[in-house]
């Protein structure tokens, strides 16, 4: 650290070495600018009176010349008077054109951006409207699968308050067939005495015309069409609103057609099943008195389809029971049928409203990117055009500062710069003097 003493004030502080270098680097520096400047003011005074005298001495002579030469120079000045006219008249010519041009091309730029503006303001008013109309759409859409599943859901529930109904109803039914198989039960040795001496094709056939008003639609006939190789018995067919809802092909067997040998009711119902695919037939029913001890048999009526499709193997006694059991199941799968195809007519029409839905998405999509791709190609035209408006712009401020360089140098025309370097012309010029100088005289 250095301590350094105030001249004025007597005070003493301290300074680090790098102050201390940096105030005598000043105070050096104060005494060398002093005796530059010192130098600089004796030298300059000295240049000042050389020049003086050589400016005397100049004016003298620049003073003799110039009486000299200024009728020499007069001439000359009109010309080159005239040459300014002329070159101030050809930049004001250019100036105009240039002004011309420049207000054209602005004018055509100013109507190519108010081109573009409209442009892109039709386009993007398109696009609001085309989505919002793609928005309204899908809303209304979105309503009518709404309503739609809520119809759905609506049928489930009727569908499963039904299926309950009907099987309470079917359990009512199957009690009262029960208690209709009790009584045939008891009425099984009489009906068997009966029908010694007829047929059981007849007593079926006399069963079913006995009830056939209950069933007004229905047909029920010997099966006659033997060209398929086989037949059944009688074919028994129902329909609804011209719509076939039933169809049974049946085969009767009784144990008294049969004295030789003793037949079972599973001998039969292969062909009953090719009967009945040959015949287009639903169901196929064995109405048999074979096997007549048989408590399977006996007890109601037996499912075989574990064996066949819908086959049924009875005793006579349920001969019209199977038949009223079929007709009630088919009407209610019918209807179910019916709202079924109604819902997947719903579910369809929904896949079917998706996949426009889907459609219009994918067109909309692609008329919006074939109008980008236009509005893009609009755009760099009018780029280009800028472009090539802005080139033609250059070009003439370009040429704007040619003719101001041109009239630049008119400007510094002079006689001494025209004979410089041309001794034709220094000739001429001191020619023309001379003779000036001897008219004056």
């Amino acid at each position: 650290m250095k301590e350094l003493k105030c001249p004025k004030c007597n005070s003493v502080f301290t300074v680090d070495e790098a102050d201390y270098a940096n105030i005598v680097s000043q105070v050096k520096n104060h005494e060398f600018d002093d005796e530059v400047n010192h130098r600089l003011e004796e030298l300059h005074k000295q240049m000042l009176a050389e020049q003086t005298a050589k400016t005397a001495k100049a004016e003298q002579q620049f003073q003799n010349e110039l009486s000299t030469k200024r009728l020499e120079l007069s001439e000359k000045e009109n010309e080159i008077g005239k040459l300014n006219d002329k070159l101030n008249s050809i930049a004001q010519s250019k100036q105009l054109e240039f002004n011309v041009e420049i207000q054209c091309k602005e004018k055509e730029i100013a109507e190519l951006k108010s081109t573009i503006e409209k442009n892109d303001a039709n386009v993007k008013i398109a696009i609001f409207e085309e989505k919002g109309k793609a928005q309204q759409e899908l809303q209304l859409k979105e309503n009518a699968i709404a309503n739609l599943k809520n119809q759905i859901s609506s049928q489930k529930n009727e569908a499963t308050i039904r299926e309950t109904s009907i099987k309470e109803s079917y359990e009512l039914q199957l009690k009262q067939k029960q208690e209709q198989v009790d009584y045939y039960k008891d009425l099984k040795s009489r009906m068997s005495t009966k029908m010694v001496g007829e047929t059981l094709e007849i007593h079926c056939n006399t069963e079913f015309n006995r009830i056939r008003p209950m069933f007004p639609n229905a047909y029920f006939e010997k099966d006659n069409d033997a060209s398929a190789g086989s037949k059944g018995d009688f074919i028994f067919r129902d329909s609804e609103d011209e719509t076939e809802y039933l169809s049974i092909m049946f085969e009767m067997k009784n144990e008294m057609d049969e004295t030789n040998t003793k037949h079972k009711n599973e001998d039969f119902l292969k062909k009953l099943d090719e009967d009945r695919s040959a015949k287009n037939c639903e169901y196929a029913v064995l109405v048999s008195l074979l096997e007549p001890d048989s408590e399977l048999y006996n007890t109601g009526i037996v499912d075989e389809s574990h064996r066949y499709p819908k086959m049924y193997v009875i005793r006579p006694q349920f001969f019209i029971p199977l038949i009223t059991l079929l007709v009630q199941t088919s009407k209610k799968s019918l209807e179910y049928k019916k709202k079924l195809i109604a819902a997947q007519n719903q579910s369809v029409d929904v896949t079917n409203f998706e996949n426009q839905l889907n459609d219009f998405k994918d067109k909309f999509a692609n008329n919006y990117r074939l109008a980008s791709e236009k509005f893009q190609t609009a755009i760099a035209e009018i780029d280009k055009s800028i472009d090539h408006l802005q080139k033609i712009k250059s070009a003439l401020v370009g040429s704007e500062n040619n003719l101001r360089l041109a009239n630049d140098k008119a400007d510094n025309l002079t006689i001494k710069k025209l004979t410089r370097d041309n001794p034709t012309m220094k000739i001429k010029f001191d020619e023309l003097k001379n003779d000036s100088t001897k008219q004056i005289e």
